[in-house]
């Protein structure tokens, strides 16, 4: 990719064949308002720490524990290290994300308006650029990452192969793709799951939002190089009562 090709609009980067899908960011934006995860710019500059009478507070201190996983580990394993978040929202993990020493962060999503509240809350930070675009289309060729981090976003894509495949496409060599604050399924699990997915969205008067999401199973990741950096059913979690929140996971190209 060819930055030249791209054009800027409210500090956001749009490749020149791109164009915002509003019917989806309608249900998008309509679905998360109805489960109260429409967040002020006040409120997202200050992500991942949130009210203790919001709905969502413990969620939040699950990411906040993450994040602060993800920034450690960054902090003292790299240098100089550029970092790709696929699915960035309204941008507070990758603000975190920029903070790191070193490091050159891109957010990309394809929720427009929610780019649009990642640009204006955090467009301060001049090693953070926001992109518009589908992964998937190619819109990166050319740029690679030594870190392509998903937080609680692989689930909007319908293969983990394939996304996962795409991703290591991205890495610079020995890069690594970090998935965080996903839940994964066993084989016997992703039915029911998709299930209650349908009758969770269909209360919320938006039905049409589970076709755009998916149930990653576990299995799928057995063709990858991966561990866990962290399983909150590891042994020592169990024994220690540390199994708040979910996996961590480090997938590598060798």
């Amino acid at each position: 990719m060819n930055w030249q090709d791209t054009y800027q609009t409210n500090n956001i980067y749009v490749s020149g064949l791109s164009r915002p899908d509003k019917l989806l960011e309608e249900q998008y934006t309509g679905s998360r308002s109805r489960e109260n995860r429409a967040y002020s710019d006040e409120e997202v500059a200050l992500l991942p720490d949130i009210p203790e009478e919001h709905p969502h507070h413990r969620e939040w201190l699950i990411r906040q524990r993450s994040c602060r996983r993800l920034i450690h580990y960054l902090t003292f394993s790299k240098k100089e290290v550029s970092i790709l978040e696929i699915g960035c929202g309204n941008g507070w993990l990758s603000s975190q994300l920029a903070m790191v020493p070193g490091s050159r962060v891109v957010g990309l999503d394809l929720n427009f308006a929610g780019l649009q509240q990642a640009a204006r809350v955090f467009g301060y930070q001049p090693n953070l650029k926001f992109m518009y675009g589908d992964f998937r289309s190619g819109i990166l060729q050319g740029l690679s990452f030594d870190i392509i981090v998903f937080a609680a976003s692989i689930q909007y894509f319908p293969s983990l192969k394939t996304i996962l495949e795409a991703a290591l496409q991205q890495l610079n060599y020995n890069g690594e793709i970090h998935i965080l604050d996903t839940q994964f399924y066993q084989p016997q699990e992703v039915e029911a799951a998709r299930k209650i997915t349908t009758a969770y969205y269909t209360s919320l008067g938006f039905p049409e939002m589970t076709r755009h999401i998916f149930h990653p199973c576990i299995r799928e990741l057995g063709g990858f190089k991966y561990r866990y950096l962290y399983h909150p059913h590891s042994f020592w979690n169990r024994l220690f009562d540390k199994r708040k929140g979910w996996p961590w996971i480090c997938v590598s190209p060798f």
